[in-house]
């Protein structure tokens, strides 16, 4: 199966030579002197501060993983920073995957584009890498009240 030059175009940039004139280029993340590596864990945990820090998220992550966030959390082995966050990092860019929680009331589309905006700007700007995407799926609405434990009531018989 034949490349387009497009195709080979993009796949050199990803390596990071220049394919205009097939020598290498230099980003924020190399120099003369060496290069700089970010690991996933790092652009992971950007992207989920950089999410929570949107009006109208109220959580990161879908029930389940909700629901064991908070158990480790409990246990002081979790980090919510990156709970409903996955990242494909590369050496000069990086891809987000989000699963978000909103709250109700909020317009979707404009929670979601101010996510995109927050986690480009922030991902570019401590790391130096340039996001190629920013996805979200919304899987649950915040309704007020939503965490409020149930009320026990007290036995009629002592």
């Amino acid at each position: 199966m034949e490349q387009s030059t497009a195709d080979r175009q993009t796949r050199d940039r990803a390596r990071g030579k220049n394919a205009d004139t097939g020598g290498e280029t230099t980003g924020p993340l190399e120099s003369e002197t060496g290069t700089t590596t970010i690991a996933d864990a790092v652009v992971t945990k950007v992207a989920g501060i950089a999410t929570r820090e949107v009006p109208g998220v109220h959580d990161l992550g879908g029930g389940t993983a909700r629901a064991i966030g908070g158990a480790t959390r409990a246990l002081g082995i979790g980090d919510e920073r990156t709970q409903g966050v996955t990242v494909e990092v590369g050496e000069r860019e990086a891809a987000v995957d989000l699963i978000v929680v909103v709250e109700y009331g909020e317009s979707i589309p404009q929670v979601a584009n101010q996510i995109r905006d927050n986690v480009l700007k922030r991902i570019q700007g401590i790391t130096g890498l340039e996001v190629t995407e920013v996805n979200i799926a919304v899987n649950d609405l915040y309704f007020p009240g939503d965490e409020q434990p149930e009320q026990i009531e007290e036995s009629r018989v002592a």
